[in-house]
């Protein structure tokens, strides 16, 4: 008999009863360190003071207003937002989903305004993820995403990652855009490296094309800036994001320059809760504190301090772990056992990892994690580690 929740996920058995700062409390009252902050969600963590109290402030006064009203923590918002990146205009969703829907959108609009309506081709990357839907899953084509839901949307191919000269080989005068995530997270946590970013910008503008970025897990101060594409000289003409940007309410966000919005006027596109003011008074309560020097900083040390342990980790559990790679918070051990036996045995352990492709073990903690706290993580990492192997063994 199916089960009242559509079993969709193959869910571990913990009951989370509460959360406070790194750490999620089982209904049985075990302590588990969150390493992995609801997948790159929870940046300032669980029940964050401040994001509490935006909240509870917002709460009382109003939820929600429809899109045809002027909504000020919407504009706030989004102020911040441009001010703070490449962007002029910035689009709210609920998630990045729906951030890719728009983006794909926006691009082919571009083009159609631009008198080349025959604009319409994305070129995406093996091992992204830009969500579930229609067209997100045509544009990754992976069988594990598109198995069973033909036919596949048309308009959208696939490049190696990291082959520059297979990538220009694909784009034809049909190209509308390329889209890429600056670190993949799905993929097994692999970062571009600066210079090929900045090579990728110089081919789409050598080529007549747009270049999409998808920030929703690495972005809001997941890699040590607000956003990834900031450690390079270049910036794109669109980006998604969410995930972080809310804290852990559902919150995302399409951010574009004035030219690669100019297909989106009235009419053209919509959202019913996208940007309402709940969500916005606690996004602005997150950017607020990730966009300010200080914190990233700090974010970025406490990455080299995780990384640092890790790769003792990693010589210390051979047989286990191969690699450390990632940027900042958003750090992937690379497996010998499979990824999901190392996730388990974490489970054994109160700690809370997330499994990626590759057989990569994702390490995602709040942005606000402490020394302590990063210590306690790789110690039981690795007692998860040892764990895991003394199971295959004995298996």
């Amino acid at each position: 008999m199916i089960p009242p929740v559509l079993p969709t996920y193959n869910r571990a058995p913990l009951h989370f009863v509460k959360g406070e700062g790194s750490w999620l409390i089982e209904e049985d009252g075990r302590r588990f360190l969150d390493m992995g902050a609801g997948i790159a969600v929870n940046a300032l963590g669980h029940g964050d003071p401040d994001l509490v109290a935006a909240l509870t402030e917002q709460g009382q006064k109003l939820w929600h207003l429809s899109n045809l009203y002027e909504i000020p923590q919407q504009e706030e918002l989004a102020r911040r937002l441009v001010e703070a990146t490449f962007a002029d205009t910035v689009f709210f969703t609920n998630s990045g989903t729906e951030a890719m829907e728009l983006a794909v959108k926006m691009a082919r609009k571009y083009w159609y305004e631009s008198g080349k309506p025959e604009k319409v081709e994305i070129i995406a990357f093996d091992g992204a993820f830009h969500g579930r839907s229609s067209a997100a899953i045509a544009a990754v084509n992976t069988e594990k995403m598109v198995k069973g839901f033909g036919p596949l949307l048309p308009g959208f191919k696939q490049a190696k990652w990291g082959d520059w000269e297979a990538l220009a080989a694909l784009i034809t005068d049909e190209t509308a855009a390329v889209i890429i995530e600056p670190v993949q997270g799905e993929g097994g946590i692999r970062p571009l490296d600066p210079a090929d970013l900045k090579a990728l910008r110089a081919l789409c503008d050598e080529k007549g094309c747009l270049l999409i970025l998808d920030e929703v897990q690495c972005g809001v101060g997941r890699t040590g800036k607000l956003f990834a594409y900031q450690w390079s000289s270049i910036t794109p003409d669109i980006m998604m994001v969410a995930k972080g940007i809310g804290g852990g309410f559902p919150l995302g966000a399409v951010l574009a320059t004035e030219e690669a919005a100019k297909g989106m006027v009235a009419g053209t596109h919509g959202s019913t809760y996208g940007g309402n003011p709940l969500g916005c008074a606690i996004g602005n309560a997150v950017i607020r504190k990730v966009a300010d020097a200080a914190f990233l900083e700090e974010v970025s040390r406490k990455g080299a301090l995780l990384r640092q342990k890790l790769e003792g980790l990693v010589a210390e559990n051979p047989e286990v772990f191969e690699a450390v790679r990632g940027q900042g918070l958003m750090i992937g051990l690379k497996c010998k056992l499979p990824c999901g036996e190392v996730v388990q045995a974490g489970y054994g352990v109160e700690l809370i990892t997330v499994p990626a492709a590759d057989n990569v073990v994702r390490l995602l903690p709040p942005l606000t994690i402490s020394d302590d706290e990063i210590g306690e993580a790789v110690s039981r990492l690795d007692r998860a580690a040892k764990a895991a192997l003394e199971t295959t063994k004995a298996g």
